[in-house]
């Protein structure tokens, strides 16, 4: 069984995968397989080079994500050429690792956290898609104290994602992450068992 995982940016989708993963889930993390795509020496990462500069790049070759992300975040145009550059590798990358994973266990369920799955129209892989919640003004309380973010930077962060309202809306399945840790990891162990993988 193969479900998508998402959620608004800071609502603790890491931690509910975590959480599935600890029960004995697979995990395919769309962050790791983005953040592979931009190391040193893969076609992504010259293509990025190549729109943006030099500039983006560390003394060592290596991406500078902050200079990315101050690039990016505040041009709409710009944010739109890196998706262009890395959204195709990363979505060909992502169904590669679901399918190995779902055929060596067909029993397994293979949980896929991709954190722009909606506006990467990537729902259409999946049969249910689980969201991972909090109200607006957590995400960015808790994007502010993560990141170390000015609240005008945070808010141009949400804005750059779907509604967090609209997510939970059309999802199959909604655990809500604004309450404490226990309460989270009661909604997994309570979805595990709807979905009879005890």
């Amino acid at each position: 069984m193969i479900m998508g995982l998402t959620g608004g940016i800071a609502s603790g989708k890491s931690t509910v995968s975590a959480l599935f993963v600890a029960k004995g889930a697979a995990l395919v993390d769309a962050d790791v397989i983005a953040r592979e795509v931009m190391l040193p020496g893969h076609p992504v990462l010259a293509g990025a080079v190549q729109a943006f500069g030099e500039s983006i790049l560390q003394p060592d070759g290596t991406l500078d994500r902050n200079r990315l992300g101050e690039i990016v975040f505040r041009d709409p145009e710009a944010l739109q050429t890196l998706n262009n550059l890395t959204h195709p590798a990363i979505r060909t990358e992502i169904k590669d690792r679901m399918y190995t994973l779902d055929q060596e266990d067909p029993q397994r369920l293979v949980i896929v956290d991709i954190p722009l799955l909606y506006e990467s129209q990537l729902d259409n892989l999946f049969d249910q898609i689980i969201v991972v919640y909090v109200p607006r003004r957590v995400q960015l309380a808790r994007l502010m104290a993560r990141n170390g973010m000015k609240l005008e930077q945070a808010e141009n962060r949400l804005k750059s994602q779907m509604d967090i309202e609209l997510k939970r809306r059309k999802a199959d399945y909604v655990i809500d992450n604004s309450g404490d840790p226990g309460s989270t990891e009661r909604q997994v162990a309570g979805l595990w068992d709807r979905l009879g993988l005890s």
